[in-house]
Formats: C-alpha cells, sequence, structure tokens
C-alpha cells in the first residue's frame, strides 16, 4: 500500500491556476487524489478505512467523504500532520458557486467539538488526469473540472485517538458523512 508520496498519485504533477496551499488548491488536489484511484479502492467507497493511506501527499492527510450516504471508518495520521477534507462537495465541467448549490450545508467536529468550514469553489477549472475508471472522471485522459464545497482544513492533531465528523448535503435530500477514528501517531 502507498502512503505518503511526494505528489498526490496520477496528476498530481500538473500545475494549477491557484496556489496549492490556498483553500481552492487545497481542493482541486483533493480531486486529483481521490481521481488517482481506481474503482476498487477508492477512498470514497472504503467502509473501513483501509484504503485512506493511498497516495497521500506529504504535508496534509485528506479526508474521504463519500458518494452518498454514512461511513464509518478508522484511520492512522502521521503526527503533525494537517488534514483536510469536504462535509459536502461536487465537482463538474462548469464553474461552480455558492449560487449553483444555496442549500448546501456541511459541518465538522473533532472530539465533538465544531471546526471551522470554509465554503469555497475552485474560481476556474483546473486539469485532472486520473487513473482508468476513477471515481471523478472515469477516464485517463485529462480533464478540466471545478469543485464547489464546503471544506475543513483541521491543523495537526496530537498523538492519540481523536473523533472526526464530516457531514453534509445538498440541501434536497443527498446527503454525506462519515464517522472517522483517527489514530495519530506519536513521531
Amino acid at each position: 500500500m502507498t502512503t505518503h508520496s511526494s505528489g498526490s498519485g496520477r496528476g498530481s504533477d500538473l500545475p494549477l491556476p491557484f496556489a496549492a496551499t490556498s483553500t481552492e488548491g487545497m481542493a482541486a488536489r483533493w480531486v486529483r487524489w481521490v481521481a488517482a484511484a481506481g474503482p476498487w479502492r477508492t477512498p470514497l467507497a472504503d467502509p473501513t478505512g483501509e484504503d485512506a493511506a493511498r497516495n497521500q501527499p506529504r504535508d496534509v492527510w485528506f479526508l474521504a467523504g463519500t458518494t452518498g450516504g454514512v461511513e464509518r471508518r478508522h484511520i492512522t495520521v502521521p503526527a503533525q500532520t494537517p488534514l483536510f477534507g469536504p462535509a459536502f462537495c461536487m465537482w463538474s465541467s462548469d464553474v461552480l458557486g455558492r449560487d449553483d448549490l444555496p442549500d448546501a450545508y456541511g459541518s465538522v467536529t473533532v472530539d465533538g467539538e465544531p471546526r471551522p468550514t470554509t465554503p469555497t469553489g475552485t474560481p476556474s477549472p483546473f486539469d485532472v488526469r486520473g487513473v482508468w475508471l476513477n471515481p471523478v472522471t472515469r477516464t485517463r485522459r485529462t480533464v478540466p473540472l471545478s469543485v464547489w464545497g464546503v471544506w475543513a482544513e483541521i491543523p495537526p492533531l496530537a498523538p492519540g485517538r481523536h473523533e472526526i465528523v464530516l457531514d453534509g448535503g445538498d440541501g434536497h435530500g443527498f446527503t454525506v458523512g462519515v464517522h472517522f477514528t483517527v489514530d495519530v501517531t506519536r513521531d
């Protein structure tokens, strides 16, 4: 199993039209991370957390949502690693914004405490090149996409066990949620 890589899998070497560490850049990198996984090992459909470490970049740990419904996952995260993921997101070939999803919502808690979320979309398309049948583009070809979501940036957690809950939806019946048990390693 691949753990931390210098990028985040196939297509991570493509340039971004915005800063890689901005919320927009992190959201785009998250989409590319999801696209780097094939249909049989996608973090979005991982019922246990066993695929969570696949293709993770070195500078952040991406938390995977779902394609609908609620999952419970147990993951292990290296110490001193920030986390980033969506309470809710959607990607499209069109640029998406809050006006496109006015009823969308999302919340994140860490150890029962609410964490700030940022509703953000990419202001322009970015290129995604994934593996065959990936859950984002379903092709190996480079595809320009945009993403909008309610994102959480979580600073590094103290070593030990933590609970993270991502919960969101489009406001029209489509809901997603993940309950993570997170073991943070010691240095």
